[in-house]
């Protein structure tokens, strides 16, 4: 539905400038009968045959200020640039209507009560009640003529040292909503021109009343959704949560991102984060109305891929075009085996123990809402070891400023990466103060981040890591499925880096080429999922790598003798050329092929404890 204030009205100011630029029209009042009895109404502006004193270059920037503004004050501020010589506006009011009765919107430079005691019946006698009753302007362009026309109020008025007034309802909605005021300390001669000036100057201080109350509403619900969303509260032992939402897209306390922190039955932990599309009150409503569906499909007991699937087709209900993107965890807290589905959102980040730090690559369907029933969202196993930790965040963290996914990465990787994980609540502020919250933290000029998204982030750790046994330096577990061949590309970059400091980067490429290899051998030679466990740990002062890949099948590899133009066959000899060790080993059910590297220098010579050199 469109208001009257929705209208375009800068043809009309155009109108009214080619108007100013014609002939005037002679005018001695607002109804031409006024008689002047006070010497200093003597002389009016805007007489016949006078240039139009306000330049048309300042209409029109006043024009474009009312077209930002979003209160009564603004507009009064907008508006009061219009003041020249001949032209001798010096204040303003603007009257808003609660209960059949005048109030005090905003005044500027005419004070004529306080704005939260003046109230007005609208059936008294006074300039502003009429223009609210009739829907008309009230102009009047001397003393004597307020004196005249309205006796009973006239004391008011005569209060002020004003010479000229212009009362000028504001319609929004179809109906008057308020009264604009402009007041003069020289007499005014309202011709033709200037009430088609105040005619279009009103609408758009009607629309910038609109957009206050808008933006007066929409700040109202996002405070309410904010407080709602709140912090991530208690959670079960074994497991420690720390959040941050911080809106720096669209203005209102809170935007399309949120995150949610949900106890499901016998004990275990669901982990939740999000961004519907958009950063405007419309995303503030979809995001709390698919926040609340998600937390219902969540303790109603649904799986993570059950859930988003579910949450697709509620979007989809709500006949937007907006799309959601979305990660769900499922948590143990007695194991720490965690349960992922994602729905087009950015990877979680696993930060090691050490303080090692990779992106954590889950399979995904698309974001919700974009094809309802057509999706499927996978489900990735994994286990987060005590004293590691994940990061789920939407992309205004990773993107803020202006940078790119691998940029904004090395960002959070080195905000994330230093110093001890014990403290949860002082990283994520290390992660905030790292994206740039310029309302809090103040950067240099030439770093400033550009706006953005909203950013919302979760932080999961796994703890009791002092009453555990002794763990490896580092340990990265992955499962690839049969159906997931992109998860041997995201296997590799996570192994890349887990070893991101290791001495010799040819040992690198050997580990990821035969790490490559076996589950490569997994997924061609049998109908199972492989699943690495890459571990790096200390032995006689040297940090060793070993990989195992394990999967279900029965039949035990062995060498072969390929020939040249063979395209298999080779694993088995790559393994024992590049490792130190490997091997096979039968499992309860199914097999394990390992291997092992120690960490070399760069001649050749194993790294001690002390940085010295031993001979391998």
């Amino acid at each position: 539905m469109t208001s009257d204030a929705d209208q375009p009205w800068g043809d009309d100011l155009e109108a009214v400038l080619r108007q100013i630029e014609a002939a005037s029209v002679t005018t001695s009042g607002s109804d031409g009968k006024g008689v002047d009895e006070f010497p200093e109404d003597a002389t009016a502006a805007g007489a016949t045959g006078e240039a139009f004193p306000v330049r048309p270059s300042v209409v029109l920037d006043v024009g474009r200020e009312l077209e930002r503004a979003s209160s009564a004050a603004g507009a009064l501020e907008a508006v009061a640039a219009l003041a020249a010589p001949g032209f001798a506006l010096t204040g303003g009011v603007v009257f808003g209507l609660t209960d059949d009765m005048l109030t005090l919107l905003s005044q500027r430079g005419y004070p004529i009560g306080s704005e939260t005691e003046f109230r007005m019946p609208l059936e008294t006698d006074y300039p502003a009640a009429q223009a609210v009753r009739t829907g008309e302007p009230v102009y009047i362009s001397s003393r004597q003529e307020y004196r005249d026309r309205f006796p009973a109020t006239w004391p008011l008025a005569s209060r002020l040292s004003r010479r000229s007034w212009a009362y000028v309802p504001l319609i929004t909605g179809g109906s008057v909503s308020a009264v604009w005021l402009a007041v003069f300390s020289a007499p005014q001669v309202f011709d033709e021109r200037v009430r088609g000036l105040f005619d279009s100057l009103a609408r758009g201080m009607a629309g910038a009343l609109e957009r206050g109350q808008g933006s007066e509403a929409e700040l109202a619900l996002s405070g309410g959704l904010r407080r709602s969303m709140g912090g991530a509260g208690t959670v079960p032992l074994g497991l420690s949560t720390a959040t941050r939402y911080v809106p720096t897209g669209g203005g209102a306390l809170v935007g399309g991102d949120w995150f949610d922190v949900i106890r499901l039955p016998h004990g275990r932990l669901a982990l939740v984060i999000g961004d519907v599309e958009g950063h405007d009150s419309q995303a503030s409503i979809l995001m709390a109305r698919l926040r609340t569906a998600i937390h219902a499909y969540a303790v109603e007991g649904h799986r993570p891929d059950a859930v988003l699937t579910r949450a697709d087709r509620f979007l989809a209900s709500l006949d937007t075009e907006r799309f959601a993107t979305c990660l769900y965890i499922e948590a143990d807290p007695a194991t720490g085996h965690l349960q992922i589905a994602r729905a087009g959102h950015p990877h979680p980040f696993l930060r090691m123990p050490d303080g090692t730090c990779l992106i954590r690559h889950i399979p995904g369907g698309l974001p919700l809402g974009l094809l309802p029933g057509e999706n499927d969202y996978p489900v990735a196993e994994t286990e987060l070891r005590p004293g590691e930790l994940m990061l789920l965040c939407t992309d205004g963290l990773i993107e803020a400023g202006g940078y790119d996914l691998d940029s904004g990465w090395d960002r959070i990787r080195d905000a994330l990466a230093p110093g001890p994980a014990n403290d949860l609540e002082a990283l994520a502020d290390g992660l905030i103060r790292a994206a740039g919250d310029t309302s809090t933290f103040h950067w240099p000029a030439d770093r400033r981040p550009r706006g953005g998204d909203d950013i919302a982030l979760l932080i999961l750790r796994r703890d009791g890591a002092g009453e555990q046994r002794v763990l490896p330096e580092r340990q990265l577990v992955l499962t690839i499925g049969q159906d997931q061949a992109r998860g041997v590309a995201a296997a590799r970059a996570e192994l890349r880096g887990m070893l991101h400091d290791w001495e010799t980067p040819d040992q690198v490429d050997s580990a990821v080429l035969l790490a490559t290899e076996l589950i490569g051998n997994v997924l061609i030679h049998t109908d199972q999922p492989a699943i690495l466990d890459a571990r790096i740990s200390r032995r006689a002062g040297n940090r060793v790598l070993q990989i195992d890949v394990t999967d279900g099948g029965d039949d035990l590899p062995h060498f072969r003798a390929p020939g040249e133009l063979a395209i298999s066959g080779r694993g088995l000899m790559l393994m024992d050329a590049l490792s130190d060790q490997c091997g096979v080993r039968p499992e309860s059910e199914g097999k394990t092929t390992w291997f092992t590297l120690s960490e070399k220098s760069a001649t050749g010579q194993h790294l001690g404890d002390d940085g010295g050199r031993t001979t391998p």
